[in-house]
This record gives C-alpha cells, structure tokens and sequence, in this order.
C-alpha cells in the first residue's frame, strides 16, 4: 500500500464540504478537485472572505489524498481565487477584484450572465481589432482573412462555428495588439470545448457570410471605419441571436 493510499484511507469523511455530493472520479483526480473547488468559488458557495475546509477535511469529503488537495489549492492561489496561509486558513478572494478570465473557464459551464458579459466583450475588443487591423495586417495576413472569409462562407454546422473562430483569431492577430492576443486565449479556452452551445453565432449564415468578406475586404483595402463597421454590424447580429 502506498503512502498516498495510506493518508487517503485514514482520513475520515467529515461531512464539511456540502456542495460537493459525490466522491471525485479517480480519473484525473487533481484537474476534478481543482474544477471542482474552482466551480463553488466562481458560482458563490464560498464567498469572499469565507475559510475553506482544512486541508484534511477536504481530502476526506472529495475522497482523495492530500497532496491531491495541495495541488489543487496551489493551481487556486496561481488564479488569485484564495489566499493559502501556511500554517492557517486558506480563505477565498473576491475573483472579480483578483482573478482572470481563467477563472471562468469552468468544467461544468458560465451563466447566462458570464455569457452576457462575454459575448459583449468579444463584440467591443473585435470592432477596435478589426480597425488595427486594417492599419496594421501584412500583406500574408490580408490574405489569410481573405481565405478565411470564404471559408465560412461555404461551411456549416459545427465547421461553421470553427470557421468563425479562425477568422476572428486572424483577425486579433494581424491587429498587432498582444493584450488583445492573450484575451482571445483566454477565450478560447471557455469558447471552444462548449462551441456547440453557441452554434447561434452562425445560424442564418447566408445572412451573415457576405460581412465576414466584407471586413476582410476592408482589412485589405486598409480602409479601418469600413473593417470596424463590418465586424460591428456581424458581431451585433450574433450577440443578437444569443440572446444579448
């Protein structure tokens, strides 16, 4: 028998951590604990200012070993979701004053809210990447959207929504702009394991195509109002299919 199994088998469940109502699968159990704790930190069952369970508690009501725990609490610290206190409580931070957008990159989903916010986001920080970009794009980078745009024209279902993803991140890119770059990362992150919950972004897409080539047209052209008007008047209609 293992050390890890040792600890795990000698700490009983104590019963402290009642949002969690089943023990953590041991497939990938530290990426679980992590999820798992970041989910009731993001959504509200720990409050900023409230103590987390001991350590010790924790393993036993996830069913897991402690170092397991550790490690899920460090990857916590790193996204400023908690303050681990050596030898004290580890309490949770308010995550919209300390954290990232890494803190909404959760395994069971954002709220409609989050989604709200998100899609609001990507619409202002894509219009102003779409005018950078036609000031700023290479000419292989003009190209690329080129192709792009006439790839989501002639895509569909989830082909489409990738088509679209590829075409928005080329246009970040030939913006020039690495905030902008390390954004849309982070974006991605959130956006593409669950694309096809947002397969509206593409529904009615013969409406839509011909702005796609329009912005890129206009990114070639080096023409920014006609770029930035574009991916406005796309991005719009999108969020408006949403919901938003």
């Amino acid at each position: 028998m293992s050390g890890a199994d040792t600890c795990r088998r000698t700490v009983r469940n104590t019963g402290t951590l009642a949002s969690v109502p089943a023990p953590i699968p041991r497939r990938s159990v530290s990426d679980h604990v992590f999820e798992r704790l970041r989910e009731a930190i993001v959504t509200g069952r720990y409050r900023p200012g409230d103590r987390l369970p001991a350590q010790r508690a924790l393993a036993a009501d996830l069913d897991v070993n402690m170092s397991t725990v550790r490690e899920a609490l460090g990857r916590l610290e790193q996204l400023r979701l908690v303050e681990v206190r050596h030898g004290n409580a580890t309490r949770v931070l308010d995550w919209r004053k300390s954290g990232g957008l890494e803190s909404l990159v959760l395994q069971s989903g954002a709220g409609e809210p989050v989604l709200g916010d998100l899609f609001e986001a990507r619409r202002l920080l894509l219009v102003e990447s779409a005018r950078l970009a036609a000031e700023r794009r290479s000419e292989e980078q003009a190209g690329t959207l080129l192709d792009l745009a006439r790839a989501v024209a002639l895509s569909g279902g989830q082909t489409a929504l990738l088509a679209d993803w590829a075409f928005m991140e080329a246009l970040v890119e030939a913006a020039r702009n690495l905030v902008f770059q390390l954004v849309m990362n982070s974006v991605r992150e959130l956006y593409l394991p669950r694309a096809q919950a947002f397969a509206a972004l593409v529904s009615e897409l013969d409406e839509l195509a011909p702005l796609y080539l329009q912005a890129a047209e206009a990114v070639a052209d080096r023409d920014p109002e006609a770029a930035a008007g574009a991916i406005a008047q796309l991005t719009a209609a999108q969020q408006a299919r949403l919901g938003g």
